[in-house]
C-alpha cells in the first residue's frame, strides 16, 4: 500500500513539473514558434489563430507600441529577455488594464483584449 502511494504521489509531482513544458508545446505547435527576442501574440486564448511576432530588435524600448489596425491579442508569449507589459489602450493609457510580464512568461490567455505593449529595460 505505502509503495502505491509513494507512486501516486511521484506521479502526481511529475505531472505538474511538466505542466509548463506542456503549455510551451501548446504555443509551438500549430500555431508556429515564438523566437528567442520576440513577443507574440495570438487573437484567441490558447495561442490560437494566427500569430503576430514582434523582434526586439525593431522594437523601441520604453516606447508604447500599438499593434497594427485589426490586430489584438488574447494570449501571449514573452521572449525578449525583457519585461514587457501589455495595454488594454492602444495608447498605453494606464486608465485601462495593463500588466507587466517577465521575459519567459506563456499566458494563454490575458485578462483583456491587449492593443499596445511597451519593452522595458532589465
Amino acid at each position: 500500500m505505502r509503495a502505491v502511494v509513494f507512486g501516486l504521489a511521484a506521479a502526481a509531482v511529475l505531472a505538474l513539473a511538466g505542466a509548463p513544458a506542456a503549455e510551451a508545446r501548446g504555443a509551438t505547435g500549430a500555431t508556429g514558434a515564438c523566437a528567442a527576442g520576440q513577443l507574440c501574440l495570438w487573437p484567441k486564448p490558447g495561442y490560437r489563430g494566427a500569430v503576430h511576432a514582434s523582434e526586439l530588435a525593431g522594437i523601441d524600448i520604453e516606447s508604447c507600441t500599438a499593434l497594427p489596425a485589426g490586430v489584438t491579442g488574447a494570449s501571449l508569449v514573452n521572449r525578449t529577455g525583457r519585461p514587457v507589459t501589455t495595454y488594454q489602450s492602444a495608447t498605453c493609457a494606464e486608465t485601462g488594464e495593463f500588466d507587466t510580464y517577465p521575459s519567459g512568461t506563456w499566458t494563454p490567455e490575458s485578462p483583456y483584449v491587449v492593443r499596445a505593449f511597451k519593452v522595458w529595460e532589465h
